[in-house]
């Protein structure tokens, strides 16, 4: 094979999904809607929060509104581009959009894990240590982890962004994907990726292993509190409290699951630098499906939400 420097580079050609033209067709306008809904559910959560003093002073819906912000980043650093070259001709990106896409895409993502996480360790002071709730959740508390969650993963995106930028790729250079990631990247380069490699393999232990076990030994010791420690204790007045606790945490489970299931399918698997049809279609389900179910699992059983929803209709259309 030819090797081309990077500075040759000026584009690359993605793949897209492996499909015939004529269910692409129809592709497009399912991903269309999967997109506005992610936008106007996301959004939603957002207005709503920040326009309620009540949720916003709430570190579980203060929390939510910034999920939803990395939602809104995520989807749109790669859907977009996609539904475009669902219509061109030429399904291409040039050398520096893939790069920024790749960037982007690793920050947003990985501010989703560190949110996650955060978000299960509000549930767990919430249900397990209740009466020091306000103390361990305070305001301070919630905007740092707001904060953690925002600015650490700018730092190894950046870095395997850069080094990504150093190696040289072959001839064709068909991305098999249908947006810039590191490991498709990855497996058109013809020069050594040992660094990249573990530089990835390092940051994913870091901000995905690191923060699901995390949420997993969280969620534990709350169906551990609730099943083994009296009502009275815990604060729930009867079993209609701890089945309504029960089904929060549950709703924040499934998204837990579908979103790291995704990620670890893609990023941990022996061949992951040679995506196929599965993990084209895993992909989808992380990158598209999850950002759009969080506002409709975390909002169409919560009163709370619905309240807030009526207040501001009230305010501003009565």
């Amino acid at each position: 094979m030819n090797l081309r420097n990077t500075t040759d580079v000026s584009e690359f050609l993605l793949r897209g999904f492996p499909y015939q033209p004529e269910v692409q067709s129809l592709l497009f306008p399912l991903f269309l809607s999967i997109y506005l809904l992610t936008l106007l559910g996301n959004m939603t959560i957002i207005l709503l929060i920040r326009s309620d003093t009540h949720l916003l002073h709430t570190p579980m819906y203060f929390l939510l509104s910034h999920l939803a912000l990395a939602d809104l980043g995520f989807t749109s650093t790669t859907i977009p581009k996609a539904l475009h070259n669902m219509l061109s001709q030429k399904k291409t990106i040039s050398y520096p959009g893939c790069l920024a896409q790749m960037y982007f895409y690793g920050s947003f993502g990985n501010s989703d894990t560190c949110l996650l996480a955060s978000m299960a360790y509000d549930r767990y002071v919430a249900i397990c240590c209740p009466l020091h709730y306000s103390a361990m959740m305070s305001h301070k508390r919630c905007l740092q982890l707001a904060t953690v969650s925002w600015i650490v993963p700018l730092i190894p995106a950046l870095l395997y962004t850069l080094l990504m930028s150093r190696l040289e790729f072959c001839d064709p250079e068909e991305i098999p994907d249908f947006f810039c990631d590191v490991f498709p990247l990855l497996a058109i380069c013809c020069s050594d990726t040992t660094l990249v490699e573990i530089m990835v393999m390092t940051e994913g232990v870091m901000e995905v292993v690191i923060p699901f076990a995390l949420i997993v030994i969280s969620y534990s010791l709350i169906f551990y509190t609730i099943m083994k420690i009296p009502s009275a204790v815990m604060k729930i007045p009867s079993a209609v409290g701890k089945r309504k606790a029960f089904s929060t945490c549950g709703s924040h489970i499934s998204v837990v699951v579908l979103f790291y299931g995704g990620v670890i399918w893609i990023y941990f698997k022996p061949n992951a630098k040679n995506p196929g049809l599965q993990d084209t279609v895993v992909t989808v389900m992380y990158t598209m499906v999850t950002p759009m179910l969080n506002p409709f699992i975390y909002t169409l059983r919560n009163s709370e939400m619905k309240s807030a929803m009526r207040r501001v209709i009230r305010r501003h259309f009565y």
